[in-house]
């Protein structure tokens, strides 16, 4: 490890790897470190992710491939489910991936970029000189050192210390997270190219439970849910667990994983001189679904190229950085706000409200339905309320 780069990226999960990636791409020196001694472990994700742009970040590989998605079905209480599929056997919506081997395929390729990789190292303070950010103070081994840099990109998750070091507020309300409990289960009955969701107060307040096949009877099965939906003491795990034993009594818990997720549409600020966050840092996860990976990916690639920019430039102020923010809301703000209103549009809905929905829709073809923003024009011709709350413009019409 030297003295001293032009970037250095805290955390190598996706958005992490590929912000180091495209900046050692552009130019720029990089260092990559991760706290943990594996990439990719634990798990901390439904290892959900839809097919679009997916290939432009990394070549398709079966290693990382769990399961390819042909369909997906989602159940209320007590309508009739809604049952997305697609049009023929060559048309997929998306992967479940085997996050452990994806992720160390992203920072493999950064790797090869020219980033230097660096595990089992953490990051325990930024070094100020004049309210400027100039590196960041590491330990690694049992030695403490401090590395130079001018740039500094925080991919270190959902309680990011990169951003609170630099001053940003990450506060999140009790709304604006959830808690995701996720088990992989052996010996389970299901539908092995199609994902299910269960929504509703029966199920999980406030959140969804989801069935994600893996490959040979294999599934991850999790549940996202609010803390402040949950009544009488219950805990998320609990709904879980009543779920599993219904569903799948004869299923076998082999992991169990959970986590924070932050579904508050992303942070006020995304940046301060010499310093960008990306992905879970940023709270850039989908406000309906709690899924991060592309918006890791997205955000990986806007502040990886900025940060090569401003390397380029020798410009770290924050007005450089803000460049990045400024690229995220012209490319992304619309669809998180829209999101964002979608979500808590489900918050307010009562498991009635949802039945009537779904009886309202029992007649209508899903086949080909890839994209939330095709299935919440669906919802809105039934559903009046929230053609209000969405309008014409956050519809696309």
């Amino acid at each position: 490890m030297k003295d001293a780069y032009d970037v250095i990226v805290v955390g190598a999960g996706p958005a992490g790897s590929v912000a180091a990636r495209f900046a050692a791409e552009g130019g720029a020196s990089v260092l990559l470190i991760e706290k943990r001694q594996e990439v990719g472990d634990p798990i901390r994700c439904a290892e959900g992710v839809g097919t679009s742009d997916l290939e432009k970040y990394i070549d398709i590989e079966e290693r990382w491939i769990a399961a390819p998605i042909k369909g997906a079905t989602i159940n209320v209480p007590d309508g009739a489910p809604i049952k997305l599929r697609a049009k023929d056997e060559t048309q997929i919506y998306g992967y479940i991936l085997e996050r452990k081997i994806f992720d160390r395929a992203l920072t493999e390729k950064a790797a090869k970029a020219g980033v230097e990789v660096y595990t089992k190292t953490s990051a325990t303070g930024l070094i100020m000189e004049d309210g400027k950010i100039k590196g960041v103070k590491v330990k690694r081994l049992g030695e403490e050192r401090e590395i130079a840099a001018n740039l500094v990109i925080g991919a270190d998750g959902v309680e990011s210390k990169v951003a609170r070091w630099a001053g940003i507020n990450t506060t999140l309300k009790p709304i604006d997270i959830e808690t995701g409990i996720q088990y992989l289960m052996t010996n389970v009955d299901f539908d092995e190219d199609n994902v299910e969701f269960y929504m509703g107060n029966r199920y999980a307040p406030g959140g969804y439970i989801w069935i994600f096949p893996k490959g040979g009877g294999r599934a991850n099965v999790g549940i996202g849910l609010l803390g402040s939906k949950i009544k009488d003491g219950g805990r998320p795990i609990d709904y879980l667990n009543d779920f599993v034993q219904k569903r799948f009594p004869d299923g076998k818990i082999i992991e169990m994983n959970y986590g924070g997720v932050p579904v508050s549409g992303g942070l006020v600020d995304l940046s301060r001189q010499g310093l960008m966050l990306v992905g879970d840092a940023g709270h850039l996860s989908d406000p309906i679904t709690g899924g991060g990976i592309k918006h890791a990916l997205w955000s990986g690639e806007m502040a990886g190229k900025n940060a090569a920019q401003a390397v380029k430039d020798g410009d770290f102020s924050e007005k450089a950085m803000k460049r990045y923010q400024k690229e995220w809301d012209a490319r992304f703000g619309k669809m998180m706000k829209r999101d964002l209103i979608l979500k808590n549009y489900y918050l307010e809905m009562t498991d009635e409200e949802a039945n009537k929905i779904a009886k309202a829709l029992e007649n209508t073809d899903f086949t080909g339905v890839l994209e939330i923003s095709q299935l919440v024009k669906i919802l809105a011709k039934v559903d009046k309320k929230l053609l209000l709350r969405l309008g014409v413009n956050q519809l696309g019409l």
